[in-house]
């Protein structure tokens, strides 16, 4: 059986809301027909029962919205490598690849392309000095996973919330 979640059709009136909201699946078993694009590497960062969420710029796809930490992977690029990477470039974080810890991989489909996206674990014993880059977010919270639902979220990422913290 198929764990399927965040199906959505969003319209107001005759008009989509956006091409991403109109249909997306993020699910934990591999998908009818699925054919992979690219991988994304995530990792919820967590302290003293809070996680670190992002909230992404304007501009940005699906702006406006809060998430964790993602980002591509380059081609030929190792999964531990991109998500070492992307913590550098977007919060400033040198971190070493074994203090991550793998969570899981969902299958995700949008109308026009298919991904593959990792879930890692990063819990930190104090809150690091972050230092935002400013073109891909604007600010960023610690915050309980449970209160993280009201915020809003990146689409699927109350799925991943669910998921990995059982909230």
């Amino acid at each position: 059986m198929t764990d399927l979640i965040g199906i959505t059709i969003c319209t107001i009136g005759k008009h989509l809301l956006n091409k991403y909201t109109l249909f997306s699946m993020i699910s934990r078993t591999l998908l009818p027909n699925f054919r992979k694009k690219f991988d994304v590497v995530s990792v919820f960062i967590d302290h003293n029962g809070e996680t670190l969420l992002l909230h992404r710029q304007d501009h940005k796809p699906q702006g406006n919205t809060w998430a964790m930490l993602a980002g591509k992977v380059k081609n030929g690029e190792d999964l531990l490598d991109a998500l070492v990477r992307e913590m550098d470039e977007e919060i400033g974080l040198k971190v070493e690849a074994n203090m991550l810890t793998y969570f899981e991989r969902y299958y995700v489909r949008y109308p026009d392309y298919d991904y593959a996206y990792h879930i890692y674990h990063l819990p930190v014993k104090q809150k690091p000095e972050l230092n935002l880059n400013k073109e891909e977010h604007k600010d960023y919270c610690w915050i309980k996973p449970v209160d993280a639902l009201n915020l809003n979220l990146i689409q699927d990422e109350d799925s991943c919330l669910k998921w990995f913290y059982g909230v």
